[in-house]
């Protein structure tokens, strides 16, 4: 399976999925012109490559309570610190996501929050708290106007 290459109707079916996973893989082997079964098939081969990492459902947030996003860079006293840091953050749940990056900070964060006083609370009695991360500088989004994936082309 290592020599498995990716072909035109692999994007489309990954195209047709990312845009919504729960289509049944007999519309998307309708859209593409093959079979469920090869949609299935393909997937599958997908998901043993580790193209494919599983499904995700989204949620809006802010319905359940959840008004805050925002960004977080994270500067660490030193770059070697990075796996240790990062391994106390992911204990965070609130973290949704992690970057090392170049530039200003070593890790940009995106972490969701009730409001700004759960905010402060997290930043004071957890992150910054952290051995290993020298200060943070927060950004709250005030609105996403785009959260999509990468449309495939051939």
């Amino acid at each position: 399976m290592e020599n498995y290459e990716i072909d035109n109707i692999d994007l489309k079916i990954l195209s047709i999925l990312t845009q919504d996973a729960s289509i049944p893989y007999t519309e998307v082997g309708k859209m593409v012109f093959v079979s469920a079964g090869t949609v299935h098939v393909r997937m599958k081969k997908m998901e043993a490559l580790g193209i494919v990492k599983g499904s995700q459902l989204i949620i809006d947030y802010t319905k359940i309570g959840y008004d805050i996003t925002a960004f977080l860079g994270i500067y660490l006293k030193e770059s070697s610190l990075y796996d240790a840091v990062v391994k106390e953050l992911i204990e965070i749940p609130q973290i949704l996501s992690m970057n090392y990056t170049t530039g200003n900070y070593s890790i940009f964060a995106k972490l969701i929050c009730r409001d700004t006083k759960h905010l402060m609370e997290l930043l004071h009695t957890k992150i910054q708290k952290i051995a290993g991360i020298e200060r943070t500088e927060t950004f709250i989004s005030l609105q996403e106007s785009t959260n999509r994936p990468l449309i495939l082309n051939s």
